[in-house]
């Protein structure tokens, strides 16, 4: 047995004995990023067996198609957004206007400029992590709350918004993986005692933002659709579809500004 197969299985055996469940893919992963270094292998070994995010370790992620930079301390993109910039990209025309709020990382950001060449896309988190990170992945970024820092001649022009706010209820994140609640950043995924009090804000940022029948998407889960639906009336968005993943669960919210 190769010295590198070797150090793949001993380090796929430790993960899966802590309860990973995709622990040879980790391992070899983990050991491609690292370039077969055994000092660095084992550090990160380490850390990832304490539960510190892959993505981290290794810098990156694949979003969409695309290869994202994820700095330590910023929130990991999910492959389930990937529905909601699906629906983003067929609806942003070509020499378009986009807004990415909470982008993170900037991946969404990143997707939609590579679909869309041609079309401006804009981005905003109130993390300076985040927005550092997302200016390395060539994002046009700013830091703030949702729409306060966008350039104000850019209002009311946008066709599309899309937003991965926190949506997870309170009292509802101790039901998160250990990794997740322990290592990335709370205010990404806490969404207040009913999961809605960010996802609120963004309706009311949207509708500044959107020219009329321009598009919103929000990502969501549970109930939360309903919870929003005043919300949405009041700020003058009519409901378009529900996005819907492959195991019929509710992942997001597809409206439009009248």
């Amino acid at each position: 047995m190769s010295v590198a197969r070797a150090q793949r299985k001993r380090l796929a055996a430790q993960l899966a004995k802590s309860g990973f469940p995709a622990a040879k893919q980790e391992a070899r992963e983990l050991y491609d990023a690292a370039w077969g270094d055994p000092d660095i292998l084992h550090c990160w070994s380490i850390r990832r067996l304490d539960g510190e995010p892959l993505e981290w370790l290794r810098g990156f992620t694949i979003f969409a198609g695309n290869r994202v930079r994820v700095d330590r301390g910023v929130y990991v993109p999910r492959p389930q957004t990937e529905l909601l910039v699906d629906r983003a990209i067929t609806l942003l025309p070509e020499q378009g206007l986009a807004a990415d709020l909470c982008t993170g990382s900037g991946a969404i950001a990143v997707a939609l400029r590579v679909a869309r060449p041609g079309a401006r896309v804009v981005a905003t988190d109130i993390d300076a992590r985040a927005v550092r990170c997302a200016a390395k992945n060539r994002v046009e970024v700013y830091q703030g709350h949702l729409v306060e820092p966008v350039p104000t001649e850019l209002m009311g022009r946008f066709d599309v918004v899309v937003a991965v706010a926190p949506y997870v209820p309170t009292e509802e994140l101790v039901f998160l993986p250990r990794d997740v609640i322990r290592f990335e950043p709370r205010q990404a995924l806490d969404g207040g005692i009913n999961g809605v009090e960010v996802l609120e804000q963004v309706v009311s940022a949207g509708a500044q933002l959107l020219h009329s029948g321009g598009s919103l998407l929000l990502e969501l889960g549970g109930d939360e659709d309903t919870k929003l639906d005043g919300v949405l009336e009041r700020a003058g968005f009519t409901l378009v579809e529900h996005l819907i993943d492959e195991e019929g669960d509710l992942r997001g919210l597809h409206v439009s500004l009248k």
